[in-house]
């Protein structure tokens, strides 16, 4: 019989029903080496008796301390707006949970350092989730940048487009409020494209960056997050980056891209199009880009779903996110993304905001040893 490990999850709306599917099904198609088990799900609400029931949790809670206190519980995933992401991590770390917090990490890197170096001593597993790493796809184009095809890199753009807030009758949320969300699109959609940029192209050494609030004032309340965000880079390598982060581009549901030129090849992806990748190697008489369907069992996470072209879903990402972590949990190593890794993603974060406050190129600070 495998070893159990008791899940708790605080948060559970959007975000607490991916995560909850995902820890649901992940036995199902993958074997991580423990069994995990749905224990208890805390949120706040009058829904969260039911919600827990449709979803498959044991237990309910409103206090996440009682999360953090359970002896019983080995894991915790942080699902909440990113204002209590510290708190509740270093309250985990200290009862030694193993945990996967939800991105960004903190609300900026002092609190990120804070939360490495808690759970860095505790000597548990922790994950950042940024699921983008598990999309069959760009985990295919990560092995082909490594395995040299694209020669040295040049080139990497990235956008990350969204369109929910573009009435200015949207209710006002958490999400305008700086104090509690950290930041808005630079920080909400810009960790994600971070991430990707530091994962297949590496580490930044300069920013600079412009950002803009269309709408100020929602609901007689001030907005003080961002609606959009540009930012160039140069990376470690010599590379060049350029990126768009918007909540405000009509007709973006989701639409995260990005695309990397290299000496001898380029690639380019499309989360909404997540099962397809456009790759390009020089030479041959037929120069061109040509489509690959990521749906083949030589494909990364591949073969543990159905016969090839029977496409994944957005939902699938958070399920080999979980499978990453549990057998990180049962082989007794850390997984990747880390919270180092976090770290890493709000040091440029902060280096971005600051170059839009200054209007100046601002150099990011090294830490060579952050998780690949």
């Amino acid at each position: 019989m495998k070893r159990q490990i008791n899940v708790g999850l605080i948060g559970h709306k959007f975000m607490g029903k991916a995560h909850s599917h995902a820890l649901r099904d992940l036995p199902m198609f993958f074997d991580p080496g423990v069994e995990p088990v749905m224990k208890t799900l805390c949120g706040v609400g009058d829904d969260l008796d039911e919600t827990a029931r449709r979803y498959g949790w044991l237990s309910t809670t409103q206090r996440w301390q009682d999360v953090i206190e359970d002896p019983a519980i080995d894991a915790v995933s942080i699902l909440t707006p990113g204002k209590l992401h510290c708190e509740i991590a270093l309250a985990a770390a200290a009862n030694g949970k193993h945990i996967l917090c939800e991105k960004p990490l903190a609300l900026n890197s002092a609190e990120a350092a804070r939360m490495y170096a808690a759970a860095a001593a505790a000597g548990i597993c922790h994950m950042v989730n940024f699921n983008y790493r598990r999309v069959p796809a760009v985990a295919l184009a990560k092995q082909l940048i490594d395995e040299g095809r694209l020669g040295a890199i040049y080139h990497f753009q990235c956008s990350y487009q969204q369109d929910w807030p573009l009435d200015p009758a949207c209710p006002y949320i958490w999400r305008f409020d700086k104090t509690v969300a950290g930041a808005g699109s630079m920080a909400d959609k810009g960790s994600h494209v971070v991430d990707l940029a530091r994962y297949l192209a590496g580490e930044f050494a300069e920013v600079s960056a412009a950002t803009e609030i269309f709408v100020r004032e929602r609901q007689q309340r001030a907005v003080t997050t961002d609606d959009a965000a540009v930012f160039t880079v140069r990376f470690e390598s010599g590379a060049l980056g350029l990126f768009l982060t918007s909540r405000m581009s009509a007709g973006h549901k989701n639409s995260l891209a990005f695309e990397v030129n290299g000496s001898r090849g380029s690639l380019a992806w499309n989360l909404e199009r997540l099962n397809e990748l456009q790759v390009y190697e020089a030479g041959g008489s037929v120069a061109g880009f040509r489509n690959v369907m990521v749906t083949e069992s030589s494909h990364p996470y591949a073969a543990a779903w159905w016969p090839a072209g029977h496409v994944l879903g957005w939902e699938h990402t958070f399920i080999h996110q979980y499978y990453e972590f549990l057998k990180g949990i049962a082989e007794q190593r850390q997984p990747a993304p880390s919270f180092l890794d976090g770290l890493r993603n709000h040091q440029v974060l902060d280096s971005i905001e600051r170059a839009a406050a200054e209007k100046r190129w601002i150099e990011v600070p090294q830490m060579k040893e952050a998780n690949a």
